[in-house]
């Protein structure tokens, strides 16, 4: 059967096979790369997200300040930017380190949160701000890169404003993590339109090389046992009751040294045999 659809959003092909149907929205997976991705084109809209307040966990600002930490070595103008920011923590660990931030964010809410807490953002998509050209050290897109349609323009964009050798840190769903060879599609992450692609390692390379960047890294880290659990009883879970459930297990890791030790030699183990549920990239600016 032909199927008629965008290109693989990672290596940029035109091999798609039938997958699923799912939302009402038909998912391929590319034959080449086997990035999963829907093939209408229709991705959600995000106005409305963000309204409300959250208090964010202890462990959460010390995870992010580990983050952000790793950042130092790409400090030259100390700016960095945040884009698809959401509620916006992984800014404030960023200027607690002294970083110059800034954020792109299409949900209203989440601009208007910032702009209270003095924090440079800006109402809409990359592409219609208009910041200067190669004037940023780092970019940031965390849990950005499966909502776009528009992936590639996107990260072309990135690529025009951070300096030369400048960092891009993000993550992502991975189309071939432990959960999604496990669950197929009656996992949580895969949820059109509000995912329209999840890359494979292959694929997100790919385009990170089409897009100009280097010296990409990839780890493929995390892993969500209370939905693998549920699955097993014959159930399934909400992406709310995923997110809930994936901030109690790393609660309970990060609040004793020995957990951590024994959550970061998982980790270690699923990266090796690429088999994490989310993929966590650096790439440089060629």
């Amino acid at each position: 059967m032909t199927i008629t659809t965008r290109p693989c959003p990672g290596c940029g092909t035109g091999e798609p096979r039938q997958f699923a149907e799912k939302n009402a929205h038909e998912i391929v997976r590319c034959g080449r790369c086997a990035t999963l991705y829907t093939i209408d084109g229709v991705e959600r809209v995000y106005d409305d997200a963000y309204a409300s307040e959250i208090e964010s966990a202890p462990f959460l600002s010390r995870r992010l300040d580990d983050i952000v930490a790793a950042f130092a070595s790409s400090w030259k103008t100390g700016r960095l930017l945040d884009v698809g920011f959401g509620f916006g923590d992984l800014l404030d660990a960023a200027r607690r380190a002294g970083w110059d931030v800034s954020g792109v964010e299409v949900a209203r809410p989440a601009v208007e949160r910032a702009r209270r807490r003095g924090i440079d953002a800006f109402h809409g998509r990359l592409s219609d701000a208009r910041y200067e050209p190669e004037s940023f050290d780092v970019i940031l897109g965390v849990e950005l890169l499966e909502h776009v349609i528009d992936v590639e323009p996107l990260l072309t964009d990135i690529a025009r404003l951070l300096r030369p050798g400048g960092l891009l840190w993000a993550t992502t769903p991975h189309a071939r993590g432990l959960s999604a060879r496990l669950l197929g599609p009656s996992w949580s992450v895969i949820a059109p339109p509000s995912h329209v692609q999840l890359f494979s390692i292959m694929g997100l390379r790919e385009l990170l090389h089409r897009t100009g960047f280097v010296d990409v890294s990839m780890k493929s880290e995390g892993l969500n046992p209370h939905e693998l659990a549920q699955h097993i009883r014959g159930k399934r879970i909400s992406a709310g009751q995923r997110i809930e459930a994936a901030c109690a297990i790393n609660a309970y890791f990060e609040e004793q040294r020995g957990r951590r030790v024994i959550k970061r030699a998982v980790n270690r183990a699923l990266s090796a045999l690429r088999l994490g549920d989310s993929l966590k990239v650096s790439a440089r600016k060629s």
